[in-house]
């Protein structure tokens, strides 16, 4: 079983990545400001314009260490890979599948099923703890709608018709999610999501914790064999991690959703944390970031029971383990692709 180790967060916008021996430096201008083993690492994301050197690069598509480059306020730019580990037998039946619209399906009504799966529980898991203090009707509604979907998405063996539903469910579960909020209300109000660029602090949340989770379900797909760029419910398109946006379907809800609902509600993110920029555009700024990615950082690292495995394993394994799940799917080692159902 693959271990979690560390990742390596540069933060500085004039912070620039070098190999030295068997580390990777921090520099600015000549000043060093950190170096780190690279057997220790198995991420470092970077949001500094200034890069990383080719060895440094070369180095890391060798050794398997997931290089991500992030613009300073979270865009994604581009990621390192090396020779993929995969044999050319499981690529091949992925892009054949990728060409066959029923058996696309077949894969993309699994992610989206634990996608909407996921996020009726994580209404009722407010639900639950927060009865008082929650709009118990409007949420009760929604967790209904969304679980009277889940059999029509097992059915539907249209493409077309499957993004169909799942939009439907995703504007029901995004309807209630200011529901959710349950401080700071005067900041993190949510009226819908806005991308390119996000409009509230919610959204700015939300779009920075799927950048991240998009950047380990594409790592953990490449180091199982996969091609993270050929998706079958999202379309092929340029420079676009398409089955890595399918993986993360499902997860979105309960890691990436559920973490910032709990940072804001902990009061551990708060409005000083946020830029905003003259076209209206909300970003986090540098040490919101530095907030956000501490505990990003600790939640990857808690144990979770896997729902299909029976094992215990930490949250930052989970991609990698339904990696592994699709590839075996694919080899035709399971019947289906399981999806992860949290309750």
């Amino acid at each position: 079983m693959r271990k979690l180790l560390n990742t390596l967060f540069v933060l500085s916008e004039d912070s620039y990545l070098a190999l030295e021996g068997e580390t990777v430096t921090v520099l600015a201008g000549e000043e060093k400001r950190g170096q780190f083993p690279l057997h220790t690492l198995e991420n470092i994301l970077c949001f500094s314009y200034k890069g990383a050197s080719p060895a440094l690069m070369g180095k890391c598509a060798r050794e398997g260490v997931n290089l991500c480059f992030l613009t300073p306020k979270g865009r994604f730019l581009a990621r390192v890979c090396g020779e993929n580990p995969g044999n050319v037998l499981l690529r091949r039946t992925q892009y054949r599948v990728a060409d066959d619209p029923a058996q696309c399906c077949r894969a993309a009504r699994s992610f989206i099923f634990g996608k909407v799966y996921n996020g009726r529980w994580s209404i009722e898991r407010t639900r639950r703890d927060h009865a008082m203090r929650v709009n118990d009707e409007a949420l009760s509604r929604a967790s209904s709608l969304m679980a009277d979907s889940l059999p029509a998405l097992l059915e539907e063996s249209d493409l077309d018709a499957l993004r169909g539903l799942e939009g439907q469910t995703a504007a029901v579960y995004f309807g209630v999610f200011d529901e959710l909020i349950l401080n700071q209300r005067e900041t993190f109000a949510f009226s819908g999501r806005s991308r390119r660029p996000p409009l509230d602090p919610v959204n700015a949340l939300l779009s920075f914790a799927y950048t991240l989770l998009a950047n380990s379900c594409a790592g953990a797909l490449e180091s199982v064999g996969l091609d993270a760029y050929v998706g079958f419910l999202h379309r092929d398109r340029p420079g676009r991690t398409s089955l890595a946006l399918d993986l993360m379907e499902e997860l979105r809800p309960i890691f990436a959703d559920r973490l910032v609902l709990t940072l804001i509600n902990n009061r551990t993110i708060r409005p000083e944390h946020f830029d905003r920029q003259p076209n209206g555009a909300v970003w986090l700024n540098d040490e919101g970031r530095k907030v956000f990615l501490a505990a990003w950082q600790k939640r990857l690292a808690e144990p979770i029971t896997h729902p299909f495995l029976k094992e215990k394993l930490a949250w930052g394994l989970v991609p990698y383990v339904q990696a592994l799940l699709l590839a075996r799917y694919l080899r035709d080692d399971l019947d289906g692709y399981p999806p992860f159902l949290w309750k």
